[in-house]
């Protein structure tokens, strides 16, 4: 598995030590510094949809302005995404089987991992 975190966010933190808890290995990586690619975000987009890929909450998003991000077309929001890491919702997992979370909810976490 492939987790895609930020080690200030406490949902971050959550998400590993829930995954450690369970003995369930993933390779870590900081979104901000190496990004999902854009094959990925694909993936994620088309089974999260757009909405669940965005950090709404996060500076970049609110700098970048709900506006701008409602007006790209699928191609440009995917392009902001994997050029700033802060703009994705995280913790961002991708699964052995392919399936993505995004955030981290435990009933859901629980659903896809057992």
């Amino acid at each position: 598995m492939k987790l895609y975190s930020y080690p200030r966010c406490n949902t971050c933190r959550k998400a590993i030590v829930w995954l450690t808890a369970r003995h369930l290995a993933a390779e870590t990586l900081d979104i901000t510094e190496q990004p999902p690619s854009i094959a990925e975000l694909e993936q994620a987009l088309a089974q999260l949809g757009r909405q669940r890929l965005f950090n709404t909450s996060g500076q970049s998003y609110r700098a970048l302005g709900a506006a701008a991000v409602q007006a790209m077309d699928d191609q440009a929001a995917l392009a902001a995404l994997a050029a700033d890491g802060k703009l994705i919702k995280r913790p961002f997992l991708i699964a052995n089987d392919g399936r993505i979370l995004t955030g981290f909810k435990e009933p859901e976490w629980l659903d896809l991992l057992g």
